[in-house]
Parts: C-alpha cells; sequence; structure tokens
C-alpha cells in the first residue's frame, strides 16, 4: 500500500474559535436530544451524542449506541466499548484525548424476550442522522477520523465501502478530512473463541496505521 499523503494540519489555536465551537456542540447536543426525524427516536431511550474535545485529533465514529450506551447515554460503554477501550490503553491513546461518536445516535433493536437485540440502521436512518454527524466534523475539526465499520464508512465517505478488502487503507473526503477503514469493535466479539486473539491482533494494526500519522496521544 502507498504511503498516505499527510493528514490535513490543524488550525492555529484560537480560543475564540474553540469556545464557538464548543457553544455550537452544546446546542446541536439540546437539538438532538429531541431529533424524531426518522422513527428510532421514537423507541430509543435518548439520543446518545458524541463526546471528546474539540481539535481532538482522532474521531472515531462506531455505527450505533447500543444496549448500555442507550441506558446510559455515553458511546461506546457497552462490551464492544470495553474492547475498544483496551485497545486504547495497548495504544497509548488517552480515551479523553480523542472525539468518539456514533453515524446514528439512537439505538435500533428488536425484542426477543425481554432482551432488546441490535438491528443494523436502515440506510433511510443512517441518512436521517447524517448532518449530525457532519456538524460534529464541522465543529470537532479532527485532524483524521477512523470508520470502525460498514455503516461509519458509507456515512463517512458517502458511498458504500467494502470494509474488509478496504480495511487497514486510509480514504479521503472531498473536504480533505482522511479516513482510516477498520472493522467496529463489535464484529470481534462474534468471533469464535479460537478467532478472537488473532482477530484483534489484526484489528489493533489497522488501528495503528492512525498511530504512524499523528504520533502518541498525550
Amino acid at each position: 500500500m502507498a504511503a498516505p499523503n499527510p493528514i490535513r494540519k490543524p488550525s492555529p489555536a484560537n480560543t475564540a474559535d474553540t469556545a464557538q465551537d464548543l457553544h455550537a456542540l452544546e446546542s446541536l447536543r439540546e437539538s438532538a436530544s429531541g431529533c424524531r426525524e426518522c422513527p428510532l427516536g421514537f423507541h430509543a431511550t435518548q439520543t446518545v451524542w458524541g463526546e471528546g474535545p474539540v481539535r481532538a485529533p482522532l474521531m472515531l465514529v462506531g455505527e450505533q449506541p447500543g444496549d448500555q450506551e442507550d441506558r446510559q447515554g455515553h458511546p461506546f460503554v457497552g462490551p464492544a466499548g470495553q474492547l475498544l477501550d483496551r485497545a486504547l490503553a495497548e495504544l497509548g491513546w488517552p480515551r479523553e484525548a480523542l472525539y468518539l461518536t456514533n453515524a446514528v445516535k439512537h439505538f435500533k433493536f428488536e425484542m426477543r424476550g425481554k432482551r432488546r437485540m441490535h438491528k443494523t440502521p436502515a440506510q433511510r436512518e443512517a441518512a436521517a442522522c447524517l448532518h449530525w454527524l457532519e456538524s460534529e466534523i464541522e465543529h470537532v475539526r479532527p485532524q483524521a477520523a477512523i470508520a470502525l465499520g460498514s455503516t461509519a464508512a458509507r456515512q463517512l465517505m458517502g458511498y458504500a465501502v467494502p470494509v474488509m478488502a478496504q480495511r487497514g487503507h486510509w480514504l479521503e473526503r472531498e473536504d480533505g478530512l482522511r479516513v482510516l477503514i477498520t472493522l467496529h469493535p463489535s464484529a470481534l466479539l462474534r468471533l469464535r473463541d479460537e478467532d478472537r486473539a488473532e482477530g484483534y491482533r489484526l484489528w489493533l494494526a489497522d488501528l495503528k496505521q492512525a498511530a504512524k500519522l499523528i504520533g502518541r496521544l498525550r
């Protein structure tokens, strides 16, 4: 694979601009809390907005909140989030230095007995959420993004991305934002026990592609 072009450099720090973006993100969070632009908002417990600092060097984008995220109101706090935390610790990337969010802001599920089981969002549901994600990108202004899974990749790039073929590769959006493609951590949890360690090793190698570009986060 050819070496990727340098990621876009952050603009010089400007306290006023940062404050404006923080205010804008908070206003967006409040607006999204009552979003009913698709049916998912009528059934989920709450909107799960992204978390992390403005000017975070990396934005990690997943598919949608899971059961625990829906209950707690925070992204990546369930089993997949715990696996992500393990990877971040091994990479030396403090979670609080990253911006973590999802392409879809509400949990889509179906009931099986008393359990709420994950269902993949329909494209029209993801499309209804796209403006929220793009607003996060606009105001966080990350240097690069990581697409965790096919839904995130499609929403970030604007077209279907074959994740298994493109994993570990960088793609570039029209606005210049570079996007690293890889699996969602929940995909590793679905692997057979004997395959999970190797799957995790390969996934960590994908994530390390971002470390080569931005260095060690502090």
